[in-house]
């Protein structure tokens, strides 16, 4: 720190190399104590006589008077030096104890009124503010002419602004009410107990469920044999695996698959279309046996539902061209054989990556599938689906999740988790509403049996069925994983799609690309396998 002596000549700071030992000396002897040398010697005014006051500011002022102007000197130049103001020496300084320090003063300095001093001016007590700066009261209302009397409009925009939030919030409660009270909602007191199933028993239960046992492809064109070995369905850990294999792994090897082998079922296939059950690989005809072994399973001879609801919690496998289901059928036909009668899925889902173009192992859906003529199946099939961004703990294959049918003879709905999940949710309260009437079907239409062009009735009415005829019948549940196949579930061309359905050798295609898709396959059981945790049945009673 530099220390500055105070005398009428001009003096430099002590210079910073000096020792602070010759810096506190010159620092004594230059300022005496007890008063200031630009301090008055008695009272509280300045000294008049010392030179370092005579040439500040402050002796220009004091000089005049209150005249704000400063003084000139001889040679017409102000002297701008202000007073040097030290603080007092802290007790731990290594200056000595004798050392002088300015007072400090509360207020101004009263001998001049543009003096100051060491300290702030601190105010007792701090003034009110007034109400407004710019009026000291408030204006009267007499004085407010524009107040005594509103403009109409003014009035009449007023209630019209109350009135319009009154209607909006009426119109919010009465849409609000309206919806609630056409939220479709099964009575749970009218439901009863059809079947659960829990698949604790350590085997499947016979008298629910029933294999199905045949290689025909189920009308779908299907690339699988069901079997009835324990490799492909088995209960583990308390749950329902089906899992899905090589054939050539069963048979010894692959060259089999083309070429010289005959595949029976014999007296385990459960169809009498004996095509279904027997296959002989030839390779000038490009006939294949189906390259993979799956299984399924129904309730088809023991449970089955019209109106309630069926719910299946499981988690769905990955693999390219794995496609498990969850589905119904009718019992009986009523209508006529499929699609005439009717089929609900109540999920579908396919094992490819995310990344397929056509929905793959992120996304599940559900259809209701019916046609009064097989040839308008793809008009009046009725669909939706829901999805996730991202393969993570809560996604179809990675986790649980229990997908659902609740169905009355007014409304169906299939979700997966909650109603908010809604795959499918279709109203059927009106004849306008019927599923003949929604589809739009064109006047006439192709016989696909006969190939001739005929008129396109309702068969649903004809036969006395109702507005939601055929879903007004007896139906049976069906857990199945299937692979590929020729019915239009994975579209040509895409994601790396080895065949085309409509082709001859389409299965043979798929069984020479068996390296390749088989690579995508999972090697753990857990992650290829469609497993079901449990299984529950209710009818409306």
């Amino acid at each position: 720190m530099y220390l500055r002596r105070f005398s009428d000549e001009p003096s430099s700071p002590i210079s910073p190399t000096s020792p602070p030992q010759s810096q506190e000396a010159h620092l004594i002897e230059e300022l005496e104590p007890p008063n200031a040398p630009f301090m008055a010697q008695s009272g509280h005014s300045p000294g008049q006589g010392n030179p370092v006051y005579n040439g500040s500011v402050g002796a220009s002022l004091a000089s005049k008077g209150s005249n704000p102007e400063l003084s000139r000197s001889r040679n017409n130049s102000l002297t701008f030096r202000a007073p040097f103001l030290s603080p007092a020496s802290r007790p731990t300084s290594n200056v000595a104890s004798n050392a002088w320090a300015p007072p400090t003063y509360p207020m101004a300095h009263t001998s001049s009124p543009t003096a100051s001093s060491t300290a702030l001016a601190f105010t007792p007590h701090a003034k009110k503010p007034f109400q407004s700066t710019l009026l000291l009261e408030k204006i009267p209302k007499e004085n407010k002419p524009w107040l005594a009397k509103r403009a109409p409009r003014q009035r009449v925009s007023y209630w019209l602004t109350l009135l319009g939030i009154f209607l909006g919030l009426a119109g919010a409660a009465l849409l609000c009410f309206f919806e609630l009270r056409s939220l479709n909602l099964l009575d749970e007191s009218e439901l009863c107990t059809v079947f659960y199933d829990d698949f604790t028993s350590g085997s499947l239960d016979t008298s629910v469920w029933a294999r199905t046992v045949e290689l025909g492809g189920f009308g779908n064109g299907e690339f699988e044999i069901m079997t009835n070995k324990d490799e492909n369905l088995k209960i583990q850990n308390s749950q329902l695996y089906l899992i899905p294999t090589l054939t050539s792994a069963s048979i010894g090897n692959t060259s089999a698959i083309f070429d010289g082998y005959t595949y029976d079922l014999g007296d385990d296939c459960t169809t009498s279309n004996q095509t279904a059950c027997s296959v002989t690989s030839d390779s000038s005809t490009k006939t294949v046996i189906p390259p993979v072994q799956s299984a399924r399973i129904s309730t088809n001879g023991t449970y089955s539902l019209k109106y309630g609801r069926v719910q299946v919690r499981a988690k769905l496998p990955t693999g390219d061209w794995l496609w498990p289901s969850i589905w119904m059928l009718p019992v009986n036909n009523t209508y006529g054989a499929w699609p005439l009668s009717g089929e609900i899925d109540i999920m579908e889902a396919r094992g490819n990556s995310i990344n397929y173009p056509d929905q793959g192992v992120n996304y599940v859906r559900s259809s209701l599938n019916y046609a009064p003529l097989s040839s308008l199946l793809s008009q009046s099939s009725l669909y939706g689906w829901w999805f996730t961004k991202r393969l993570d703990s809560s996604s179809w294959s990675t986790g649980f999740h229990t997908y659902t049918l609740e169905w009355t003879d007014k409304w169906m709905r299939m979700y997966v988790d909650s109603r908010l999940q809604a795959m499918l949710d279709i109203s059927i309260k009106s004849s306008k509403e019927s599923f003949f009437n929604r589809a739009g079907y064109p006047a006439t239409a192709m016989n696909a049996s006969s190939g001739d062009t005929v008129a396109v009735e309702n068969i649903y009415d004809q036969e006395g069925g109702g507005w939601n005829a055929p879903y007004d019948q007896e139906f049976y549940l069906i857990i199945q994983l299937a692979v590929g196949g020729t019915s239009g579930w994975f579209p040509d061309g895409d994601g790396g799609k080895m065949w085309t359905d409509g082709s001859t050798e389409a299965m043979y295609d798929f069984a020479k690309a068996q390296d390749d898709w088989y690579a995508t396959w999972p090697t753990s059981e857990d992650e290829k396998s469609l497993r079901v945790d449990w299984v529950k049945m209710w009818k409306m009673c």
